[in-house]
Formats: structure tokens, C-alpha cells, sequence
């Protein structure tokens, strides 16, 4: 049996996909902080893979518990434009 992690990993290469409570969303933060919300895990992945393509650099004042979360909140589903 494995034990649980007890800690979140940190580092210049961490790539972070957490769900968000109550909805059907997934919520991915780039290690560079950009953040952005989807409903289909293989779209949010291409979008952190894709580093630093539609990574932008604001505030997220929405979710300041999140680390270092400097990037585009998309509030919609899909790509943004």
C-alpha cells in the first residue's frame, strides 16, 4: 500500500490539475501560474503542454489559495481566443 502525499510539489516544471468542488470542471495551473478552466481533461492538458502558448500573466483574485496563480482565468469552457 502507498501512502498518501503529504505535501504539494513545487518547482519550475510542476504542472497542477485539481477539481473544482461543486462543478464538472478541472482547474490547471502552469508552473509559469497561468490558470484556466475546462470541462475535458484532454483540452486542459494540450493547453499546459502548449507552455507559453495562451499563458498570459494577471492576478487571479478569485482563487488566491492556489500558489502562485499569476495567469488567465478562462470562465468558459473551451479555447480561449
Amino acid at each position: 500500500m502507498t501512502p498518501e502525499p503529504n505535501r504539494m510539489l513545487q518547482g519550475p516544471n510542476v504542472l497542477r490539475v485539481v477539481w473544482v468542488p461543486g462543478t464538472d470542471r478541472l482547474r490547471g495551473v502552469c508552473h509559469c501560474g497561468s490558470s484556466r478552466l475546462e470541462e475535458d481533461p484532454a483540452l486542459l492538458w494540450e493547453w499546459l503542454l502548449a507552455h507559453p502558448i495562451g499563458h498570459f500573466s494577471t492576478v487571479d483574485p478569485v482563487h488566491p489559495e492556489l500558489p502562485s496563480v499569476r495567469g488567465e482565468l478562462v470562465s468558459h469552457v473551451g479555447r480561449a481566443e
